[in-house]
């Protein structure tokens, strides 16, 4: 017992100061006049709270994610707004990456002059590509589909550095390991293969053994996962895995797709439930 809650808490210190500034990356000097942001002391005032703000690490993707890419060939001194964010450059190109879906302003200025104004409609996992010409206005040239939600990806971008993913641990009472770990999930032909390596477990219980370690280090979107679960002979296998796989899942919005891969809607109400304790 007591070298369990040593390791506890081992695990505990290390998440809470994991993230801490200055543990990781190289310290680039101010050139404002001091080589840390200490020598700024007297702007930040003694307020405990200024000097030891609550970091924000992870974006809420939980609300989804898309871009919009807009590009203006007459360059100039423009400035664009999407919402809460807000670009200006000269070279005609501005990419707008963590936006949340639904119906947003947009705004276009040229030297600081609000030249043109309209609401676009942001669908979750896409990215919007436009043109604008001041003689004529504001083209759609198309909307794509994003092959993965690059928000969580990011986010384990951001906090691999300093050892952690998304500021979790691995959870040695979780049977199949899982990190919440966002990596790329598998192309198209990765995933072919592995689902030929899976076919060959003869057993389900052999299937969610050989699925345990992958867990471990791949994201699956909802569509792979789907795929997967109809390689188990059994609901109850099913079930298990999709639960295990959940954490893992790069798109979780379309998980209410697999309830159709069940045979018996009472294991999709299982799961349904599942995700609503999540």
């Amino acid at each position: 017992m007591k070298k369990i809650y040593l390791l506890f808490t081992v695990l505990i210190t290390f998440f809470i100061y994991s993230q801490e500034a200055g543990k990781a990356g190289e310290l680039l000097r101010n050139e404002m006049g001091g080589t840390t942001t200490q020598g700024n002391e007297a702007l930040r005032g003694s307020n405990s709270q200024q000097k030891f703000p609550n970091y924000q690490w992870n974006n809420p993707y939980s609300f989804g994610y898309a871009e919009v890419f807009i590009r203006i060939p007459e360059m100039g001194n423009y400035t664009i707004e999407i919402g809460q964010q807000k670009i200006t450059n000269s070279m005609g190109k501005f990419r707008f990456f963590d936006l949340y879906p639904g119906n947003q302003t947009l705004s276009i200025y040229d030297r600081n002059f609000l030249v043109y104004r309209t609401r676009i409609n942001i669908r979750n996992n896409t990215r919007m590509v436009l043109d604008y010409f001041s003689n004529y206005g504001l083209y759609l040239l198309g909307t794509q589909s994003l092959r993965n939600n690059y928000g969580d990806i990011w986010n384990d971008t951001w906090n691999n550095p300093y050892g952690n993913n998304n500021g979790g641990f691995w959870d040695p009472s979780n049977e199949f390991g899982n990190n919440d770990f966002y990596g790329n999930t598998m192309n198209d032909r990765e995933f072919s293969s592995f689902i030929q390596a899976l076919k060959k477990q003869s057993f389900d219980d052999r299937k969610l053994d050989f699925l345990k370690s992958q867990l471990r280090r791949t994201a699956f979107s909802t569509r792979q996962i789907k795929t997967i679960m109809k390689e188990f002979s059994f609901d109850k296998n099913r079930l298990e895995f999709a639960k295990s796989a959940y954490k893992s899942c790069v798109d979780k919005r379309n998980y209410y797709d697999l309830y159709d891969a069940f045979d018996f809607e009472s294991y999709a109400r299982q799961l349904n439930d599942y995700i609503r304790k999540q």
